[in-house]
């Protein structure tokens, strides 16, 4: 194992013990900054060592289950902590992964690969199914809020934040076993001679269990670096008089990191199947385990929580399932699609500093 796979995580965590203990100055907060993207770097080699190891679609699911695990104890802490001041955070946090992942990554990921081999396919059995899934339980949870009597303000009674809670797990429980169990070869990418790492030989168990562990650290330092960097980010964003929701859409694309560069690095070696494998597994365990987690903390602890959002959030949201859709239906994909996706991300992101 090199050097700098588990230097790196080692330092990450120094750095947040660092400032935990005296507070985020502003030497201290380049070190948690550099050392935050460092980590990352090592998430996504140790995340490939052990997919490397389990095998598609398995290796998928790695990296996509422990960052998700992980950003639901963050925003569940968060919200314990924030009071009716979290009452947003969970809706705002699970609305930017949606929009990040299915704009943002699938478009960078069709962009690289189509710059790199023109064209590239992937089975549409698969990622087709997963749309499915994600729509429903994005309507579930972001847009019917809005629209239902029993209580105001885009918010769910004690009743449907239940069923809410169940379908979501459920829906999310019943794609993974298709994904690793019944259909597994819908999710399997096709051999690809040319990528050296298809044809590697895989690592040793040990190997493998040690890359896990350094995985979960990793990922467990970026997501304590980017909270600890947050009061720093938010003064930046109130230098910029842009929206407080900004906060929530960068500490998102810093915790989804990770998965961006792997996904992105897997369509440029001609393997989009993982890349698509990842984007969608990654935007249904955001709302699958995410969405159980904070609504049993709502009704356990009596804490406020708003999930409906504003109309302009909602075209978007539609405007995004509408280009998946497109993009995902055909099983073959381009640049052009890549530049569309590409451009929907850049629209997400001016209206949410110009709303």
């Amino acid at each position: 194992m090199p050097l700098w796979t588990w230097l790196v995580p080692v330092l990450a965590l120094g750095s947040l013990i660092a400032a935990v203990a005296v507070g985020v100055g502003p030497g201290l907060a380049l070190l948690c900054g550099a050392t935050l993207i460092g980590a990352v770097f090592v998430a996504v080699h140790h995340a490939e060592v052990v997919a490397h190891r389990v095998g598609e679609p398995l290796g998928t699911l790695v990296l996509a289950l422990a960052v998700t695990a992980i950003e639901a104890a963050l925003i569940l802490s968060m919200m314990v902590a924030g009071g009716q001041d979290a009452a947003v955070l969970p809706r705002d946090a699970i609305y930017a992964a949606v929009m990040i992942i299915c704009t943002g990554v699938v478009g960078l990921c069709l962009l690289a690969g189509g710059l790199a081999h023109r064209e590239q396919t992937f089975r549409v059995e698969g990622a087709g199914a997963g749309l499915a899934a994600l729509i429903v339980m994005a309507v579930l949870t972001l847009v019917l809020p809005v629209f239902t009597t029993s209580t105001p303000g885009g918010t769910y009674s004690r009743s449907q934040l239940a069923f809410l809670a169940v379908s979501s797990a459920v829906l999310w429980a019943i794609f993974v076993f298709v994904q690793t169990v019944r259909h597994r070869d819908y999710f399997m990418p096709a051999a690809n001679a040319s990528d050296p790492e298809v044809h590697a030989e895989p690592p040793t168990t040990g190997h493998a269990w040690a890359s896990f562990g350094l995985l979960l650290l990793s990922l467990v330092t970026v997501v304590g670096l980017a909270k600890m960097l947050s009061p720093t980010i938010e003064k930046a964003v109130e230098v910029a008089k842009a929206p407080r929701a900004v906060v929530g859409i960068v500490i998102a694309a810093l915790v989804l990191l990770p998965e961006t560069v792997a996904a992105v690095r897997a369509a440029r070696a001609n393997r989009l199947q993982t890349s698509m494998n990842l984007a969608v597994g990654s935007a249904l365990a955001s709302i699958g385990l995410t969405v159980p987690v904070v609504v049993v903390a709502s009704i356990a602890f009596n804490l406020p929580l708003v999930l409906g959002l504003s109309p302009k959030d909602i075209t978007l949201l539609t405007m995004t399932f509408l280009v998946s859709a497109v993009t995902l239906g055909t099983g073959r994909t381009y640049l052009m699609q890549g530049a569309v996706h590409l451009v929907l991300f850049a629209a997400y992101l001016f209206l949410a500093f110009v709303p």
